[in-house]
């Protein structure tokens, strides 16, 4: 590859990681003009069959998440740039980014739910950048801290999607209690709630 080619290459890759930086910083509301379109914009509601299929994707969505929590701990909640040992047990040795994944999946639920099937195609794009971008940000930070067991990590576990089924990362021991996982992630569980209580008024109006 010419080496123009490769600084030119370099340069888009900082610019991404920079905007990962910033979004990771804030990524607590940005999240928050999706919450408005699934609320605001009027919709026909949803069949029950609708309502079903995304309680369900919502509930894999959580599931994923809470494993992946049990393994990584209250890290999973900062804010700041702290990092904790490498994880490659449970659900890290499938994916190295579960919990966006998980993510990703809740919003996909709550549009099913909503009966927005038009919107899911939009939170893949729109959530899906923002993920790309702070995982590219994520990844070189881990690999400037970790070094070459990241780089290793990096070569044997998929970003998003398994490269091998490892059964003896599935069977690691984990570190967190369910007790602490679940406190742990109170905040995504109350949201939950919230969102459907929302959804529900929004129907009843």
């Amino acid at each position: 590859m010419p080496a123009e080619t490769m600084q030119t290459q370099d340069r888009q890759a900082d610019r991404v990681a920079k905007i990962g930086a910033w979004l990771f910083r804030h990524r607590t509301w940005l999240p928050l003009p999706i919450v408005a379109v699934l609320v605001i914009v009027p919709s026909p509601g949803a069949s029950l069959i609708a309502v079903l299929a995304g309680a369900a994707t919502v509930a894999i969505g959580e599931t994923v998440r809470l494993w992946a929590v049990r393994h990584i701990g209250v890290i999973s909640r900062t804010r700041s740039d702290r990092l904790g040992p490498l994880v490659r047990s449970g659900p890290f040795g499938l994916v190295r980014n579960p919990l966006y994944v998980g993510n990703l999946l809740l919003w996909i639920g709550f549009a099913i739910s909503a009966g927005m099937l038009w919107f899911v195609p939009i939170i893949l794009v729109v959530v899906g950048a923002e993920y790309h971008a702070i995982v590219r940000w994520e990844e070189g930070h881990l690999e400037e801290r970790l070094g070459e067991s990241y780089r290793t990590y990096k070569a044997e576990v998929g970003r998003w999607l398994p490269r091998k089924f490892q059964v003896t990362s599935l069977k690691s021991q984990v570190t967190f209690s369910w007790g602490e996982t679940l406190f742990s992630e109170r905040g995504t569980l109350i949201a939950i709630v919230l969102a459907y209580l929302l959804l529900r008024a929004k129907f009843r109006i």
